[in-house]
């Protein structure tokens, strides 16, 4: 819900200052529509139903995984797709994937949002209402904005949604903004006076090999881009949450493991090892084996290294391949 446009309504209707807390305070707990929000009189219900969307984002298409895992497809009010993700863990998580943006303007190699054609940054309200949909199925209690986009090209929007997202139940210290190295967006974050994460998508140990899976790279050089995470730790005393896709004979050696220990403080970064998914893009993942083997090397030197559960695979839900395409479900 656009929280702006509920607030210039209620304004212009001349209803008290609380009105727009009473409305905020339903959507969070995740009704279904207007009508539910008893407190308000039932005129205004009507008025608010005919001037304020009860959503920014129209729900296209909806698919769930064999893993309980849930993808949506929105459309914003110009047309421009969205997807997110609810991920649904054993330990009882219920973790959301959310997008910043419709599609993504730094064509990661690997990354089939980045082959989508980029169309805007979304709005705090946006943003927020991937999260309202899923809290209308379930409760949710973590965030992780690695959906469609680069968090930190929009930072000040996705700021303003993580202000909101703790009454839905999703705290600032279980939020994590990844980036794939927006130097200037990363330095912003560890001025900020809440505890959010902060995830950098590296995928590979050398400049060079990054500079060809991501071309961002060359931009914000590796170098400088791990100077503004160690400010960051800094400032926040936070360890770092670093993401590595596992590429079949790319970057999954023995002595690109090596090369990654040497690179990292083992005490401010936490590497995640990411089974890659298929996409259209030119890779192969790594097998279980060269994975455990990786994992191994940093396991020795002391890392903090888990191999992430791949989620929603068989719906296309999974890092690293969301491009609004509908998958019966």
């Amino acid at each position: 819900m656009d929280l702006d446009l509920l607030q210039s309504t209620l304004d212009a209707e001349g209803q008290p200052a609380y009105r727009a807390r009473q409305a905020w305070a339903w959507q969070a707990r995740g009704v279904r529509d207007w009508d539910a929000m008893s407190d308000l009189p039932e005129a205004l219900r009507e008025r608010l139903s005919d001037a304020v969307p009860f959503s920014t984002l129209t729900l296209e298409h909806e698919a769930t995984s064999q893993d309980g895992t849930v993808k949506a497809l929105f459309r914003t009010h110009d047309g421009r797709p969205v997807e997110a993700v609810l991920m649904r863990y054993k330990d009882g998580r219920h973790s959301l994937c959310v997008s910043s943006q419709s599609g993504c303007p730094l064509t990661c190699t690997f990354c089939a949002t980045g082959a989508m054609k980029f169309g805007r940054n979304l709005t705090a309200w946006e943003i927020v209402d991937q999260a309202l949909h899923f809290r209308r199925m379930s409760k949710v209690d973590h965030c992780v904005f690695m959906g469609m986009g680069e968090p930190m090209m929009n930072l000040d929007h996705v700021l303003a949604a993580c202000r909101r997202l703790p009454d839905l139940g999703i705290t600032n210290r279980r939020t994590a903004i990844s980036t794939v190295g927006w130097l200037p967006g990363i330095d912003a974050l560890a001025e900020q006076d809440m505890p959010l994460r902060l995830a950098l998508s590296l995928h590979a140990p050398d400049e060079d090999l990054r500079s060809r899976i991501m071309p961002v790279n060359e931009r914000w050089p590796m170098e400088d881009v791990l100077a503004a995470c160690e400010r960051y730790y800094e400032a926040k005393r936070r360890m770092i949450f670093i993401e590595y896709v596992m590429l079949g004979g790319v970057n999954d050696r023995y002595e690109q493991a090596l090369a990654l220990t040497k690179l990292l403080d083992r005490k401010k970064f936490k590497v995640n090892l990411i089974p890659y998914n298929p996409t259209d893009s030119i890779y192969d993942g790594s097998t279980r084996e060269a994975i455990g083997a990786f994992k191994a090397v940093l396991d020795k030197a002391g890392f903090n290294a888990t191999v992430r559960l791949t989620r929603g695979r068989d719906i296309d839900a999974a890092c690293g391949q969301l491009a609004a395409k509908a998958l019966a479900g």
